[in-house]
């Protein structure tokens, strides 16, 4: 029984919105549900996936907080 955590920041993907949608959630669960029926053979009804959004202030990349490290890494010259 495959349980899957997909972790993300609370940040609309659109304009808009400010976490992700109900729709996407259900995608992102029909998505890797399938994947790893595919892949893994592992029934639908046997697998989990649990959606946890983080919000931003506790997201950390690069050793910045992860607004800082954006602002950074656009500053950047390509």
């Amino acid at each position: 029984m495959p349980i899957v955590t997909i972790q993300v920041t609370r940040e609309g993907s659109q304009p808009g919105n400010d976490s992700v949608t109900v729709d996407e959630k259900a995608r992102l669960i029909a998505g890797v549900s399938q994947l790893l029926l595919d892949v893994l053979h592992k029934p639908l009804e046997a697998t989990f996936v649990v959606i946890e959004e983080v919000e931003k202030e506790n997201w950390g990349w690069g050793g910045l907080p992860v607004d800082e490290y954006r602002k950074q890494r656009a500053a950047r010259p390509t």
